[in-house]
């Protein structure tokens, strides 16, 4: 089993190298993980193309859903993204606060910083941010945003309960998040549990789905939604990679099956009086 210090380089590593490609050279893997087939590009991300605010170059087919779309995002909003990327989500959050808000990308991985803060400059724009941080030690202050959005990037953090907390902090009273993230019902093959490029790829490190939704409950968010819910099927050749014959086999029939859900829930209102306010 790999530390969390290691399980993040693999990441750094990885999305760094993804930061240097278009997206269709990442649509070619299995969320960027590397894992060659010509049946993948359809497998997580969803078409970000006909939102308003979507700028090609900051679209890297990394995702796992639109979570932009369900968050319900108002005019004047300050928006964070967590695991910005090449800052696709927050170029379209941007065009749902418009000019009053504030977007702040947040991304451990150097050169995504660098290339969403070309495509921002380019643009023009003076109210999108990007940090660099981790989403388990937030680069930003407690009760700060309205709205949190991240698209199939905490399935990335080793500690997703750290992270929870952490969107719970800076999370104003009232505020709320939409995320969308790669979840499991069943037990992985070990060999994919393993497997560092399908961690990177956004399975190996995905929960149980109902341990999951658990983590939200116990860090105190309330109206806890899915707002959608699809299947990813893993083709084939990829499974082959890591996959005896008889081991795929098996993996096929025993019922396991890997979702992409968007989540939304909310910060209560006022202080209950207890820690839950944070």
């Amino acid at each position: 089993m790999k530390t969390s210090e290691e399980l993040k380089q693999i990441v750094k590593e990885k999305y760094g190298q993804i930061a240097a490609q278009n997206k269709e050279q990442n649509e070619s893997s299995c969320c960027g993980s590397g894992c060659c087939s010509t049946d993948v590009a359809n497998i997580m991300n969803d078409d970000y193309s006909k939102l308003q605010g979507y700028n090609p170059d900051a679209d890297l087919g990394l995702g796992c859903g639109l979570p932009t779309e369900f968050a319900k995002i108002k005019k004047g909003d300050t928006v964070l993204d967590l695991g910005s990327g090449a800052g696709n989500d927050c170029f379209v959050a941007r065009a749902m606060t418009g000019e009053t808000g504030k977007i702040i990308g947040v991304d451990m991985t150097e050169a995504m910083i660098q290339k969403a803060r070309d495509t921002s400059e380019k643009l023009g724009f003076n109210n999108v941010e990007f940090r660099l941080g981790e989403l388990e030690n937030l680069p930003i202050g407690p009760s700060r945003i309205d709205v949190v959005v991240s698209n199939c990037v905490l399935n990335l953090v080793p500690d997703k309960r750290q992270a929870f907390n952490e969107i719970f902090r800076v999370l104003k009273a009232g505020g709320h998040f939409s995320i969308s993230d790669v979840v499991i019902v069943g037990e992985l093959p070990e060999n994919l549990k393993e497997a560092s490029e399908m961690y990177a790829g956004c399975v190996a490190g995905a929960l149980q789905k109902e341990e999951y939704l658990a983590i939200i409950r116990d860090v105190h968010f309330e109206n806890i939604t899915i707002q959608k819910e699809k299947v990813i099927t893993i083709p084939d050749d990829i499974l082959q990679a890591y996959l005896s014959e008889e081991q795929l086999a098996f993996y096929k029939s025993s019922g396991v099956g890997i979702f992409s859900i968007t989540v939304y829930a909310e910060k209560a209102k006022e202080c209950c009086g207890t820690d839950c306010c944070k």
